[in-house]
């Protein structure tokens, strides 16, 4: 399965990217960088310029059929590129009316805030985030990783970078369980 990995053209936390890719890849699944510009993706360690990653596929020619499900990293800067990328939220936004499975870890939130899928569910992001969920609706709850299965799709969250390894489990699980009903004709 195609798996996008969306951030904006800087500013996306380095191993919220590409420790759930190394899963997703080790998973048997094609991960595919998704970004709003093409050519390199600048990532960061908090708030020092790490490595960059090569695009994969632009938001404006990307369609959420392409994909399996959809992974959103953190980093302060590349969720609030994101959300002010009319592309990217509509692509978000796609995910969930599609009902294809989302992840998203630390400040990603914001994007779902900002395409307004949080309302009635139940996440956990970075405790900053807490407030701008709240208020678009969302229940927010402080946990190493949330799954929330009341909506049109599965919605996995965490809170920061000490919880990837329970993160990545979840999303795929997830994955798991699409590749089996797929597999089963549900």
């Amino acid at each position: 399965m195609n798996i996008a990995f969306l951030t904006a053209h800087e500013g996306v936390e380095q191993v919220e990217l590409t420790q759930p890719w190394q899963a997703v890849t080790e998973a048997g699944h094609i991960p595919r960088l998704v970004s709003v510009k093409p050519g390199r993706v600048q990532a960061f360690d908090h708030l020092d310029k790490a490595d960059t990653f090569p695009v994969d596929d632009v938001v404006s020619d990307a369609s959420v059929t392409d994909y399996a499900a959809l992974v959103l990293p953190g980093g302060v800067a590349n969720p609030d590129f994101l959300r002010m990328d009319e592309q990217a939220v509509a692509l978000v936004r796609g995910f969930f009316e599609a009902g294809k499975p989302v992840a998203a870890i630390c400040h990603a939130p914001w994007t779902l805030v900002e395409a307004d899928v949080v309302r009635g569910r139940t996440l956990t992001s970075w405790p900053s985030v807490r407030t701008d969920i709240r208020n678009a609706g969302g229940i927010w709850v402080d946990e190493q990783v949330r799954t929330c299965l009341s909506g049109p799709n599965t919605l996995i969250t965490s809170r920061r970078p000490d919880d990837l390894e329970a993160f990545c489990s979840a999303f795929l699980t997830e994955l798991a369980r699409q590749t089996a009903g797929a597999g089963t004709g549900s």
